[in-house]
């Protein structure tokens, strides 16, 4: 299932509309978190109704599994004439018959077909679980990255408008000499790739808005204003500990484990359907020729010889059980690598970030703006406050990606084990 959200042509329209419009205003938004925005999106998301209604599909086939062959009525009517050897008449008259057959299936042969039905039933399901299971995790990762984003744009404009400001004052003062111009050359330069910089934020942002209407089955343009984002759990289960939950919750595994027993009954009705299914009905004729017959019997019906030469359907049957084996074993080994890879992502990355100080970007903060008046003062040269400058928003940026990649590998961890890590303070 990364299936994950297929969305590719209302994707195009909505980012096409986004990139165009203005920015969304957010005054008017309701504050929402990550765990109000899953549940709206488990209850309003369109593409769930593909897999609900993949579900029913699979419910009335089962019925339809279960079902006898409707009986068969078949009739016939004549004229008959009787002669003698002679050649004489001896009369003329209706002949009719009507007779009823009802097919029977060898036995055993209805049970496999239900039983494959009802792993039909199991396979729409898992299905539906593993999608809501990937809704949630994508919308959490979308929320984060919403949240993220915006905090970067900030960040990012608050530094380039403090540059312009201080661009602007310079430019007042006339400044005469060689140096004085550079630096506001230097000024200026710094301050337009901070721009950029936040463009790219504030675009990255508006990505994410569109994505998180989108799962959640609102208009592309509805504003959004995420507050109280998911917050690092601490230390996870061991490997061992996360492997084995994954072998009883993982989605994947048991859609592979189910499609891999419902090759196992497809074996087992190829090898059934050597023997063929008999007709037996009641019948009736009568004839009025000079005289009046009546024959009432039973008929039976079979297709020769008695058994088919079924072989070429067993072998298939049980190429596809080996194929469904060898899916089996590859997902075991990839949700292994995934989740060995994404518990180191999260460890390597909450070490990182526990090496800062909980108030590190506000001191980068407060240095940034004491730079800004000493060196409006002459008292800090400007490399080191175009510098002072860079580092609060590279530090603001550092702290941030570290924050979305630990969630997104907790996210994932979720995903693949079953296990719920992630919470909103």
């Amino acid at each position: 299932m990364k299936r994950l959200l297929l969305f590719p042509f209302y994707w195009c329209l909505a980012l096409s509309a986004g990139t165009n419009a203005p920015e969304v205003s957010q005054s008017t938004a309701v504050p929402e978190n990550g765990t109000s925005l899953v549940r709206e999106a488990l209850e309003h998301n369109s593409e769930i109704r593909f897999f609900e209604a993949e579900l029913q599909a699979a419910k009335a086939n089962r019925k339809i599994a279960a079902q006898f062959q409707q009986p068969e009525l078949s009739g016939s009517v004549g004229q008959k004439r009787s002669t003698d050897p002679a050649g004489s008449t001896l009369g003329d008259g209706v002949a009719w018959s009507v007779g009823l057959a009802q097919t029977f299936e060898w036995p055993g042969r209805m049970g496999l077909r239900k039983a494959i039905a009802n792993q039909d039933v199991n396979l729409a399901e898992l299905g539906l679980e593993r999608f809501r299971t990937a809704l949630g995790s994508s919308v959490r990762k979308q929320a984060h990255a919403l949240a993220s984003a915006r905090q970067r744009a900030q960040v990012a404009r608050e530094v380039a408008d403090r540059l312009q400001a201080l661009r602007e004052v310079l430019i007042q003062r006339d400044p005469a000499g060689i140096t004085p111009q550079l630096e506001i050359r230097v000024i200026e330069a710094t301050e337009l790739s901070l721009r950029r910089r936040a463009t790219d934020a504030q675009l990255a942002a508006e990505n994410a808005r569109l994505a998180l209407n989108l799962f959640i089955g609102r208009q592309p343009d509805r504003a959004l204003v995420i507050v109280d984002s998911d917050v690092l759990p601490g230390d996870l289960p061991p490997l061992a500990d996360l492997a084995s939950a994954a072998q009883t919750n993982n989605f994947e595994l048991h859609l592979r484990t189910a499609e891999l027993e419902q090759q196992g009954f497809k074996v087992r009705l190829a090898q059934n359907e050597k023997w063929p299914a008999f007709t037996v009905g009641p019948q009736y004729t009568e004839e009025n020729a000079g005289g009046q017959d009546r024959i009432i019997g039973v008929g039976i019906s079979f297709p020769l010889p008695l058994w088919r030469n079924n072989s070429a359907h067993v072998d298939a049957a049980k190429a596809r059980q080996m194929q469904a084996q060898s899916i089996l074993d590859t997902a075991q080994r990839e949700i292994s690598r995934k989740i060995a890879a994404a518990l180191i992502a999260y460890e390597t990355r909450r070490q990182e970030i526990a090496h800062w100080r909980s108030d590190s970007v506000k001191q980068f903060a407060d240095a940034a703006e004491l730079a800004d008046r000493h060196y409006r003062l002459g008292a800090v040269p400007a490399t080191t406050y175009i510098e002072l400058q860079k580092q609060y928003l590279e530090a603001v940026e550092t702290l941030l990606e570290g924050q979305r990649e630990a969630i997104a590998a907790a996210a994932e961890l979720e995903e693949l084990t079953g296990l719920h890590f992630l919470a909103t303070p």
